[in-house]
Parts: C-alpha cells; structure tokens; sequence
C-alpha cells in the first residue's frame, strides 16, 4: 500500500534536496505534498523492478555462459581462442571485454566465480554480430529453445537490444533516477519475455513474484 502523506513536505523536499526533488515537482505542476507522494511511488516501482531485472540479467548470462561451454569447454575463461575473439579497443575506446575477462580470471580460480564477477556489459556484448559464426548461429537455439522459429542472427539482435534496454533501465534504478515517465509495463514485459525464451516455468514463477504490477496500479 502507499505510504501515508509525509507530515512536512517541505522538510522532506529539502532533506532530499532540491535538484533531485525537482522533476517531481516540476511533474506536479509545483505541488510539493503531491511530488513527494510521485517521488515514494517511484521509489517503490523501482525496487519492485529489481526483482525482475535480477532474473532477466542471470537467464541471460547462464544461457551465453552454457553456450561459452559448449564452444570452448567448461575452463573457457583461460582458453586463448575465445579471449582472442573478444574485442580490445584502446583508451579511450570504451569498455574493454577482453582486459575485463582477464582482469576477473586473475583473481578467481573457477569458471563459476568468473561468471558472477564479470559486469552485465561483458554478457550483453557478447550478443554482437562479431560472434555469430562461433556462438550464435550453431547455438541460440539450444540456448534459448522458446524462442520463435527463425533467423538467429535476428534473435541475437533482439536479445541484444532487451540487455540494452535492461542496461539502461537498472543504471537509472542504481541512481535512484526518476522513472515515472516510462512505460515500465513494457519494461516488466520486455524482462519476462526474454526470461521465457530460455525457461517458461521461470518466467510464470517470476510473473508470480512481481510487484511490479501492483505498484503500478497505485501510482499517485
């Protein structure tokens, strides 16, 4: 349920501060009691997404972890073939795949630490079209047997632009960043759909769980 009004608003606004208040209350139309009770609403659906961007993101990874095995064998952090087919940009370049591969295997001594360590960004430019041939192509479809029959390098497109999306949704929830204005129905969905590629009895077992849906409906 919502909480109660807060018993000064203003307080409130100022212990946040300003800045960070403002698009509530710019949202409002300058209504401070009525921005507080957007900001709470927004802070509550944010923590109820969590649990659905959790097990998007594991799907996911577990899904190209078992395909990484199935290419380059249960050690695949330390095979040198598959390290070599990850890109390297220089500085300045943007993120680094491989020196993130080789920057967690140093400091873990088993495939299952490295698969927990390594950022969502490692997993999600794993679904580029670089790694079609190797992975993808032979492999989406054992790895994500729900999917539509059809072309696997569009299913690999298709999960690679809901990682993206996913990316995005889960910094702006990090930050604690206003999401009031997107369509976080399409986001919950866009989460259970890409789970239910790989596993339908995960996706009704988290369609169960979530709050998401709820908390939507008491939006102020």
């Amino acid at each position: 349920m919502p909480a109660a009004a807060p018993f000064d608003d203003a307080a409130i606004r100022d212990a946040l501060s300003a800045p960070r208040t403002g698009t509530y209350v710019a949202a409002v139309g300058g209504d401070t009691s009525r921005a507080m009770e957007l900001y709470g609403w927004n802070a509550r659906v944010s923590a109820a997404l969590m649990l659905p961007a959790h097990f998007a993101e594991v799907v996911a990874r577990n899904a190209a972890a078992d395909v990484l095995e199935r290419v380059y064998g249960p050690r695949w952090p330390w095979d040198s073939a598959f390290v070599g087919s990850l890109p390297s940009p220089g500085r300045g370049g943007g993120y680094n795949p491989r020196r993130d591969l080789l920057d967690v295997r140093s400091a873990q001594s088993t495939t299952g630490k490295v698969i927990a360590e390594l950022r969502f960004v490692f997993w999600q430019k794993l679904f580029t079209g670089r790694h079609d041939v190797r992975l993808w192509l032979p492999h989406i479809a054992a790895a994500f047997p729900l999917a539509p029959a059809g072309n696997a390098a569009s299913l690999r497109g298709r999960i690679y632009d809901d990682l993206e999306a996913l990316r995005r949704l889960r910094n702006r929830l990090a930050h604690h960043e206003p999401i009031f204005t997107r369509n976080l129905s399409d986001d919950l969905n866009r989460m259970l759909d890409l789970i239910g590629l790989r596993s339908a009895p995960t996706a009704a077992w988290v369609r169960a769980m979530e709050d998401v849906t709820a908390t939507l409906a008491e939006r102020p």
